[in-house]
């Protein structure tokens, strides 16, 4: 079974009749376990709606979605919410960190949406924000985080769940240079060490030698563009 993230001829068509728009145009991709790629691309040019096509959020018109191997594309948004939940972690332009929950319980309620809070849980999310140097950060509300610190929660909360793929919008978006390469180093720090699939959608040409991957979208069209 190939794990990791796989996307087939994948198209996605707004509208009906003369008014068809076709944001994604037959795009192919495979990101394996320990992979991190980048997908940069002009505003309009469908990197958001690729997105949310390989985060369950969105069905494509046509084409096949494979997520560890099990066919994603075809579920019912039942079991896409379940997979949503279980097998994807996000990191979004803004970290979205709720303002009245600390550090600790950001990652916390990842858990308490998927069921029972266990002391495993607690354990395992105080490790993970000591790895990504939140150690000292546990009991801090977001308002007292810089931007690195809260992009940095983030991706502690994305991988809290220990899932199969993460996805990352824009994360740099909000950071000056040099918190932007703090948090995409540690992006692919993690994503090397915890084995997961991992794509980046960015403006930001100077996180790029942080991939392994390099993919282009225009017109809703995917190329690779550099291997590292």
């Amino acid at each position: 079974m190939t794990k990791g993230l796989q996307m087939k001829e994948v198209t996605m068509i707004y509208g009906e009749g003369s008014n068809q728009m076709k944001a994604l145009d037959h795009v192919s991709l495979s990101v394996e376990p320990g992979e991190f790629a980048a997908v940069v691309g002009p505003s309009g040019s469908g990197k958001s709606t690729f997105l949310s096509i390989a985060g369950a959020m969105l069905k494509a018109t046509e084409g096949e979605v494979r997520l560890n191997g099990n066919v994603i594309s075809t579920l019912t948004e039942k079991k896409l919410s379940t997979i949503r939940l279980r097998e994807i972690g996000f990191i979004m332009q803004s970290s979205n960190l709720v303002p009245y929950l600390h550090v600790l319980d950001q990652l916390l309620v990842v858990k308490r949406m998927s069921g029972t809070i266990r002391r495993e849980d607690q354990q395992f999310a105080t490790k993970l924000l000591e790895e990504l140097g939140l150690g000292q950060k546990l009991r801090k509300f977001p308002e007292e985080l810089s931007g690195g610190e809260k992009q940095r929660t983030a991706i502690a909360r994305a991988l809290m769940n220990d899932p199969n793929l993460i996805l990352a919008d824009e994360p740099t978006a909000s950071l000056d240079t040099k918190r932007a390469h703090e948090v995409v180093s540690l992006m692919a720090q993690e994503v090397k060490s915890r084995q997961k699939a991992a794509i980046m959608v960015t403006h930001d040409e100077r996180m790029l030698a942080y991939c392994d991957k390099v993919y282009r979208m225009n017109d809703g069209v995917l190329t690779l563009a550099a291997t590292s």
